[in-house]
């Protein structure tokens, strides 16, 4: 039986097992999942094997029949088998060895499409350090699959007659991993000296946008900030952090930050890793946490996204919780049914399309509302004499009134109120003088 497939599209087999605590729904929606995986990494998922058992089966992950039925699939229509669990390198041998084809658990899948995406110094070394510790532990079972003559090296060009070409593939992982750590932490502190400049800059807020892989994150921040942020229909397009402005300005002056999605089944080496792109979360004033309003597993996805901010540090962080692409759910009536019972199970929440101006414009507001509560009102007055600063006035403060006379500007502003009481540092003792009544 030939299978058709798309140009350029390698064929891939899902395999799955359901254990008994995983109902129906959970176990459909991660098999969903594991074949967008495989779409973003280039493969065409061309069928499907599952079995319900109590626990995986030690050798080959799967029972010896649906190996076997497998690998009379497999032959001649397929080249890689995707596993829509994390399985062992001995059961990932196995498996591979009984069916002929290359066979990739859902964290090899995962890391590799990072592998692929990642673009900054820093995302590519942080996905090469989680590859690398993927990689060790397998490659001593490849060598105990080789047998002893695939074990055994040679002592020239090695390290010492009788070292093996697995142990020697470890040492340089290590030493690979150790040059990628200093790497990282140059980066690190590159990042933090940038970060310090954000924070030090006058009435700046920061917002990141956070959520699950799809869920319209980066199409969002692009109508927010007008940038021209990568958008792709395909999971995890967004890796490195990316930095814009809110537009239109306002005070306080805020910046977005897009961070990486999440996902069920994270590889924890990958959560860790990205541990610097995920502290933009951690260190921002506020979180958009976004979610595809039309994705029936969204409940999950709010889970696995809640979970994976805690686990960074960023559980007590304030939040709006953002429901995003309303625009899919069918006509006017679908949508306004769909809104109004999302907005009747989560009332705080903001329901929106990021395609579509007037709700971008009103999760603007959204925003710009929750900074201007800790703004405090205040007045200044700027002598003639000291006009210079007016500009830093409108810069750092919301100017509500103004008014001159023959000795300069009176303003009623809002602002944070170290800006205020810096502006009133600057202009001297004039510039608490008040208005005539």
């Amino acid at each position: 039986m030939a299978i058709e497939t798309r140009a350029g599209a390698q064929r891939a087999i899902a395999v799955a097992v359901q254990l008994p605590e995983v109902d129906d729904v959970e176990f459909e929606a991660s098999l969903k999942e594991l074949r967008e995986l495989a779409r973003t990494l280039g493969f065409e998922v061309v069928a499907t094997f599952t079995q319900k058992r109590q626990g995986f089966e030690a050798t080959t992950y799967v029972g010896a029949g649906k190996v076997e039925e497998i690998r009379l699939f497999a032959e001649g229509n397929a080249e890689f088998v995707l596993v829509d669990h994390d399985i062992s390198p001995s059961q990932a041998g196995n498996l591979e060895k009984a069916v002929g084809c290359q066979v990739m658990d859902r964290a090899m899948v995962i890391l590799e499409i990072f592998h692929r995406h990642a673009r900054s110094n820093a995302a590519r070394a942080q996905v090469e350090i989680a590859r690398l510790r993927y990689l060790a532990p397998r490659l001593r079972e490849a060598a105990k699959l080789a047998g002893p003559q695939g074990r055994q090296r040679s002592g020239v060009g090695g390290r010492g007659a009788g070292e093996s070409a697995a142990q020697t593939d470890r040492s340089r992982i290590r030493d690979r991993i150790a040059e990628l750590k200093q790497e990282i932490e140059a980066l690190d502190h590159e990042r933090q000296t940038q970060r310090a400049r954000r924070q030090d800059s006058q009435g700046v807020a920061r917002v990141a946008l956070v959520g699950y892989t799809n869920a319209g994150k980066s199409t969002l921040m692009r109508a927010l900030t007008g940038s021209d942020v990568l958008v792709e229909n395909k999971l995890f397009a967004t890796l490195d952090t990316t930095v814009r402005v809110l537009v239109p300005e306002a005070v306080p002056r805020v910046l977005v930050t897009d961070t990486v999605g999440f996902i069920k089944n994270l590889p924890h080496d990958l959560v860790a890793s990205f541990k610097s792109t995920l502290e933009e979360a951690v260190e921002a004033s506020l979180l958009l946490h976004v979610v595809d309003s039309n994705d029936p597993g969204f409940e999950r996805q709010l889970e696995v996204t809640e979970q994976v901010l805690a686990e960074i540090g960023a559980g007590e962080v304030p939040r709006l919780l953002v429901f995003n692409k309303i625009d899919q759910a069918g006509d006017a009536k679908a949508r306004a049914a769909r809104t109004k019972a999302l907005r009747a199970r989560y009332p705080k929440c903001i329901v929106v399309s990021a395609v579509e101006p007037e709700a971008v414009a009103q999760l603007h507001a959204a925003i710009m509302a929750v900074f201007r509560k800790r703004l405090a009102k205040a007045s200044l007055f700027l002598p003639w004499s000291a006009q210079n600063l007016r500009g830093q006035v409108f810069a750092s403060c919301e100017v509500v009134e103004e008014q001159s006379d023959a000795d300069g500007t009176f303003f009623t502003v809002r602002a944070e109120r170290k800006d205020i009481d810096a502006l009133r540092e600057r202009i001297g003792p004039q510039a608490r003088r008040k208005p005539p009544a």
